[in-house]
């Protein structure tokens, strides 16, 4: 089967260059709405799982999906932290375990109105534990036992009193803010203090969670059905990133609902516009039509040769909406994470499959849009487009 020129189809792009670029931009403007609700999905999502560690270990009460529905006694939590030998130990014999107390609390937004945010008593075990993952870029650490607090990198900006020098309360204990807490993953939108005194402020007289280390040598699975059915401090236990990734499930849902409906309804307006342009093309060059099958192509070559301009309008509103959509890369936003109830800040990230998902899009938009035109012109015969002129 003997193929028209692709240069054919490329000219004719370039000579209706108007009705083309309305169709480029139709186009473009729905792969730009996809690409950012993918890219809006994708920073959070990896705000999560990229920063959550396989060595450290979550260990919740049974049956809860996240530390705000877990309570964890002070007896338990003293067992978990002491009693496995599974779990590592410092230079000092001391266990790289701790426990954790968690709280979402109502605060007020610089911009007006009031969120959800995380706050966390923690031990100094956990800056051990988590080493160079956080890091203090303001201010200094909090000290052990007083009404000191950091806050996370993310909330000066967005919630009130969390500069360093404000002071916080929390019920009615006045906190003092010290230090900015810089983390590459959701601590940096929670507010950190001492464990005994942030319990005793928020009335938690048992904690939510225990974290810990394992030694290299313990096989995970195995300490998972030890732990499970210890009977006297039964927990469930994950790793770090799968509990991370636990708490995205149900946003990422939403914005891949939202990504969809909105990919849908603007990707049937912009399927009719290039049916629109093709067939519009098509009317204009019944005469070329007639003369390509008096010369000898075949149906199916002309088929694939308008589908072909299809396609070609299609990718070109792919890399437009690509290009529309780049500099939404790092821009920092808010949003809800459904998991916890708390207020989490991420940026934007346009990844390269966020694009190559965005770019097929937009082919098939091309080709959805092209297909009826391109049979219609195939079925015309040499006397019919010859008529037509």
């Amino acid at each position: 089967m003997t193929l028209v020129p692709f240069g054919y189809n490329l000219r004719s792009l370039l000579v209706r260059r108007s009705a083309t670029l309305l169709t480029v931009l139709g186009i473009g403007a729905t792969v730009a709405v996809l690409a950012g609700v993918l890219a809006l999905r994708q920073g959070f999502e990896s705000l999560f799982a990229e920063s959550g560690r396989d060595d450290i270990i979550v260990f919740l009460r049974p049956g809860a999906g996240s530390e705000g529905e877990s309570i964890i006694s002070r007896e338990r939590a003293d067992i978990l932290t002491k009693s496995f030998p599974e779990i590592a130990s410092d230079d000092k014999g001391r266990p790289f375990a701790t426990a954790q107390t968690y709280l979402a609390v109502r605060r007020t937004k610089l911009g007006g109105g009031e969120t959800n945010v995380p706050i966390r008593g923690v031990e100094p075990m956990t800056f051990e534990l988590y080493g160079d993952d956080l890091r203090i870029s303001a201010g200094r650490m909090f000290r052990p036992g007083t009404d000191e607090v950091i806050v996370g990198s993310k909330l000066p900006n967005r919630i009130r009193d969390t500069r360093v020098g404000d002071v916080l309360v929390l019920n009615t204990t006045p906190f003092r803010v010290v230090g900015i807490l810089e983390h590459d993953g959701p601590f940096s939108s929670e507010i950190w203090g001492d464990l005994e005194r942030i319990s005793t402020a928020l009335e938690r007289p048992s904690f939510n969670r225990v974290i810990a280390r394992l030694r290299p040598e313990v096989e995970f699975e195995t300490f998972v059905r030890r732990v499970a059915d210890d009977e006297q401090a039964p927990a469930k236990v994950m790793t770090e990133r799968e509990y991370l990734t636990s708490q995205t499930q149900a946003l990422s849902y939403v914005l891949g609902l939202l990504g969809s409906f909105l990919a849908t309804i603007m990707g049937i307006a912009a399927v009719f516009t290039a049916t629109n342009t093709m067939l519009a093309a098509i009317a204009a060059r019944t005469h070329e039509i007639g003369v390509l099958q008096s010369i000898g192509f075949r149906r199916s070559s002309i088929f694939l040769s308008f589908l072909f301009e299809s396609l070609v309008l299609g990718l070109l509103g792919g890399a437009v909406g690509a290009i529309f959509a780049l500099p939404l890369n790092g821009i920092e936003t808010g949003t809800t994470n459904f998991q916890t109830f708390t207020e989490v800040a991420f940026a934007f990230r346009v990844t390269p499959s966020v694009l190559v998902t965005a770019i097929l899009f937009a082919l098939v938009l091309g080709l959805l849009g092209g297909a009826w035109p391109a049979w219609r012109a195939a079925r015309m015969t040499p006397v019919e487009a010859m008529r037509g002129e």
